[in-house]
């Protein structure tokens, strides 16, 4: 890192925690406190909801002004509501892809993002997201999910008509998804550029269920301005069900669908017609007494690619147990999964698509190295809560092929290595470590570190090199 750049981060992060200290005066909340559920962040800013703010007494903070403008006399269902984000990171990698970028690549990304919600009365809304991003230093220069100078993450309408329980809700636009666990479906948080969808969504209520049906095409991201346009090669469709059971249990059924046009895995190209069906199981952190918490999740995957048939599958397990009565509160879990590889003497391909993923599907090195695609891993992971709002993690995953037929794919799905240059299943382990600190309600600190070291079968492959990331990142919402 050059010291322009070094200065250019530590002007940034100061004036940052200025600006937040100036913000934060007047808040009736303490810092160290959380913020109550109504003044959540979500991670998809049109499920936060400040129709609360019609009561002036509620109305503390420094940005409540323009969460909650009345737009007619006498309706408080009638309102506007703005918000967003500026975030920054230095991230750092070296050897991407085991050494087949054999250098240090240090590069800075930005990104900005700012939504108008309008609620006109309890049945009509509209929801507006603009997004810029922008990338700084890379060699080999941005990739798209690094810059966009400026466009609509999301640009939706939304009409609906029922009560508390039961109701629905038809959606037009570019929209935003975000399902279960993000394993399957997910706006690509860690990148710098997020992942929006163009078409409809049904929304629907019945009783203790919440479901969902939708057809989509996935934006295809370019740098310019308001030049992103549907994928026409990729459809999208599906119908996601989520269901709240006994003792905070929630239940998570589905089936998707996927149409690519010109799909590529290890045994070639072709057109992919891919059907998933699946559910999961979850438990939520415990916060108040000792407990368990899991995540388990199962899908098959049937279809055709070009002549040949698809039979795929995962399954997918996160088991922890946390301590919060006692200092540090720690939290001690492990994840166990494994997703299905090809053979390609058969017709039928075996490879799992794990389709729209998380970024960070296993945390550190979340752009980097192996994605959720034929392996099997086992993933223990430790994190604390230290004073001052600040949190700490430890982790260390160890990754296998399911099968010694079928290469290894990066999370986006895209095959960094192919299968043929070595017969063995060890991939590489690494050990990472992230420390988080939440500042107050809008400004938040993170660093990662982690080092993928490579196993046989990389090592086998050439170059072998053993791969090493870090970031720094720096965050502000309101």
């Amino acid at each position: 890192m050059t010291r322009k750049t070094q200065m250019r981060i530590v002007v940034m992060l100061i004036v940052l925690s200025s600006v937040s200290s100036l913000l934060s005066q007047g808040q009736s909340i303490p810092i160290n406190e959380s913020p109550s559920p109504a003044r959540t962040y979500h991670l998809l800013r049109e499920d936060d909801d400040w129709s609360f703010l019609a009561d002036p007494a509620e109305r503390q903070d420094f940005w409540d002004p323009i969460k909650y403008i009345p737009l007619r006399s006498g309706r408080n269902d009638w309102f506007l509501s703005m918000g967003g984000e500026a975030r920054e990171i230095w991230e750092q990698i070296g050897n991407d892809n085991w050494g087949q970028q054999p250098f240090m690549n240090g590069y800075f990304n930005q990104r900005y993002m700012f939504y108008f919600d309008v609620h006109y009365g309890k049945h009509v809304r509209s929801f507006v997201e603009l997004k810029s991003g922008s990338n700084s230093y890379r060699i080999g220069g941005p990739r798209p999910i690094d810059e966009k100078k400026l466009d609509f993450q999301a640009a939706f309408f939304e009409v609906g008509t029922g009560g508390d329980r039961n109701w629905i809700k038809f959606r037009a636009g570019r929209q935003e998804m975000e399902y279960g666990s993000g394993r399957l479906i997910d706006v690509r948080e860690g990148p710098n550029v997020r992942l929006s969808f163009d078409g409809f969504k049904v929304k629907t209520g019945i009783g203790s269920w919440q479901i969902d049906g939708f057809a989509m095409r996935p934006d295809l991201d370019k740098p310019g301005f308001f030049n992103n346009v549907p994928n026409h090669s990729v459809g999208f469709w599906g119908v996601y069900g989520v269901r709240s059971l006994k003792k905070s249990l929630t239940l998570d059924t589905y089936y998707l669908g996927l149409d690519r046009k010109a799909a590529a895995f290890n045994r070639g190209v072709g057109q992919e017609v891919r059907h998933s069906i699946g559910a999961r199981l979850s438990r939520a952190v415990a916060q108040t007494k000792p407990g368990w918490d899991f995540d388990y999740e199962a899908l098959g995957q049937f279809g055709s690619f070009g002549s040949a048939n698809i039979r795929a599958w995962t399954v997918a397990s996160e088991t922890g147990y946390r301590f919060p009565t006692v200092p540090l509160k720690p939290r001690f879990s492990a994840k166990v999964d494994i997703s299905s590889g090809d053979d390609p003497r058969t017709n039928t391909l075996g490879t799992f698509n794990p389709l729209f993923p998380k970024g960070n599907y296993f945390g550190v090195l979340a752009t980097a190295g192996p994605g959720p695609i034929n392996f099997i891993d086992v993933h223990p992971h430790v994190e604390t809560a230290l004073p001052h709002s600040v949190t700490a993690s430890v982790d260390w995953i160890f990754q296998w092929r399911e099968s010694l037929r079928d290469g290894v794919y990066s999370v986006p799905g895209f095959l960094i290595i192919p299968a043929g240059k070595s017969d063995a299943r060890f991939v590489g382990h690494r050990p990472g470590t992230e420390v988080r600190w939440q500042a107050n309600r809008h400004l938040w600190f993170q660093a990662d570190y982690g080092i993928f070291y490579a196993g046989k079968f990389v090592k086998d492959s050439q170059p072998g090199r053993n791969l090493n990331y870090w970031a720094l990142w720096a965050g502000y919402k309101f």
